[in-house]
């Protein structure tokens, strides 16, 4: 199948597009991590390109997200030169009916929690698989670990009912590093009855840096589905 004509593929660039489209001139933009907001990252190149755009600068939430931005032209700045960040792109891993995800299948959720969660409206680009009726459904919930901190964290995570995995290379041999030089210990819940009581309780882990749950953070979540072999983008 050509790209030209595989669905998926069309439907994650419709939504980035969805999303780009709602980005105004003079703004300062949260840019996320993975292959759905990679195609945001392009079109907000493509109107700048343009000139519809103007005035505008990136904060990255990984080194993937930076690379991205400079390829297609788009200005970087950091949280020590910028008050705010007006909007903020990223995708998830999993999404709940209360707009809760979990995200860090790209193991760039500690950075992008904190843009994320400074943009004044935060936008989730996702397709149809991700939604959920309950978070930890279908997803662990990535824990980000300083290396020396491993084997007491992964107890505290087994002792809270987790099934920890050490997340390993792919093309890599031995575990995944963060941009942060530290490791991600991805742990199953059986489920999640309250996400932000877990959240903080995991982040109270000494040795845990971030996790993965971001509960009252999104604005908007942007759905694309296929309905009659077309791609659409709904709201939610």
């Amino acid at each position: 199948m050509s790209d030209a004509m595989d669905p998926v593929k069309l439907m994650k660039q419709q939504v980035g597009k969805a999303a780009a489209d709602r980005v105004k001139s003079g703004s300062i933009v949260g840019l996320g991590t993975g292959s759905t907001t990679a195609f945001a990252i392009q079109f907000l190149g493509d109107r700048i390109k343009s000139g519809e755009l103007t005035d505008i600068k990136g904060v990255p939430t990984s080194f993937q997200a930076s690379v991205l931005a400079k390829q297609y032209g788009i200005p970087l700045t950091t949280l020590d030169e910028v008050e705010r960040i007006h909007i903020g792109i990223d995708g998830a891993d999993e999404v709940d009916p209360a707009k809760n995800l979990i995200k860090g299948g790209g193991a760039a959720h500690t950075r992008e929690k904190v843009v994320d969660s400074l943009a004044e409206e935060f936008i989730v680009v996702v397709d149809q698989s991700k939604i959920v009726d309950a978070l930890g459904s279908t997803f662990p919930v990535p824990v980000e670990v300083l290396p020396m901190a491993i084997a007491p964290v992964m107890r505290a995570l087994e002792k809270l009912g987790g099934k920890t995995d050490l997340r390993m290379g792919v093309n890599k041999d031995g575990p995944v590093i963060t941009d942060q030089g530290n490791m991600v210990i991805d742990t199953k819940f059986e489920s999640i009855a309250n996400p932000p009581e877990l959240e903080a309780i995991l982040n109270n882990i000494p040795g845990v840096l971030e996790n993965g749950i971001f509960v009252n953070v999104t604005d908007l979540v942007l759905i694309g589905e296929i309905k009659d072999g077309q791609p659409i983008v709904r709201e939610m």
